[in-house]
């Protein structure tokens, strides 16, 4: 049985190094519809994937105080890099509050695979920390990875160019080498990606399956919210709140082209370290 509080109307907070965590927060927001919604795209330092893991987990613990001023009730990293690079640290430093995660989907890649083949598209940072190559020794035993960075592709998805020709040719690079080793799946690694989609799918054709990770990580929102109690029935929600560290013309022309409407828009700055408004 759900244990809700209707009376907590604090909002769930999600963060990411850009814009690709709104493909989460489009998730949460249709599995989740009373709940508000605070997202912050740290576009002051897109992308993560080529950063260090000390820059990586500095932002994502300023981030994340931030959002809990913010009067965030669970914290969603929906980025592949802070979450492997940052997300069990985070825990640890901030142990009353709920975390949700991004994990690579290697497992049901693996569990319905025919072929054995599955590609993985993901940033360095991601293929490098402990959490993917965790994913991979629980599931990925019986099954051959292709993996590609698609260099160049977070910084198209942010300019909100999903469909032109330079889009085409990065993706273009790391599937038809895939489809040519027999890959019949394709992980998105990257919360980026769900937005070229319609893309891949084009180019991989209707036999490969496309996982896209954010309706597993809404699912799982809900289910650490109803663990604490923290849902939100009934409830008319606010606005979903939109945070950027970057430049504020740019990231209100790019939320059109990702189907982004109705929201409130600010932006913050890094002060001496800090996040402020």
């Amino acid at each position: 049985m759900t244990n809700s509080k209707q009376q907590d109307a604090h909002p769930i907070g999600i963060f990411d190094s850009g814009v690709g965590g709104l493909s989460v927060l489009q998730a949460i927001s249709l599995l989740l519809p009373n709940d508000t919604l605070l997202y912050f795209g740290d576009q002051g330092h897109v992308p993560y994937g080529t950063r260090t893991s000390e820059e990586i987990l500095y932002f994502s613990h300023e981030i994340t105080r931030f959002l809990l001023s913010m009067g965030a009730k669970i914290i969603v990293v929906a980025c592949n890099t802070a979450s492997a690079v940052a997300l069990i640290n985070l825990r640890k430093s901030f142990p009353e509050v709920p975390f949700v995660g991004m994990e690579p989907a290697i497992k049901p890649a693996a569990e319905n695979t025919k072929t054995g083949v599955v590609g993985v598209l993901a940033t360095p940072a991601t293929f490098h920390g402990g959490l993917y190559v965790s994913v991979v020794e629980r599931f990925a035993e019986n099954v051959t990875l292709l993996e590609s960075t698609c260099p160049g592709l977070v910084q198209q998805i942010e300019h909100g160019e999903l469909d032109n020709q330079k889009t085409r040719d990065i993706l273009e690079s790391a599937l038809h080498p895939m489809l040519e080793k027999g890959m019949d799946t394709v992980v998105l690694g990257c919360t980026h990606y769900p937005f070229v989609i319609p893309l891949i799918r084009e180019i991989v054709g209707s036999g490969v399956r496309v996982i896209d990770p954010a309706p597993a990580v809404a699912r799982q929102v809900e289910r650490v919210l109803d663990l604490h109690g923290l849902r939100v029935i009934g409830e008319i929600p606010e606005p979903p709140q939109l945070f950027t560290s970057g430049e504020l013309i740019c990231f209100k022309a790019v939320l059109p082209r990702l189907n982004i409407q109705e929201c409130i828009i600010k932006q913050v700055s890094w002060e001496d370290g800090t996040v402020r408004i």
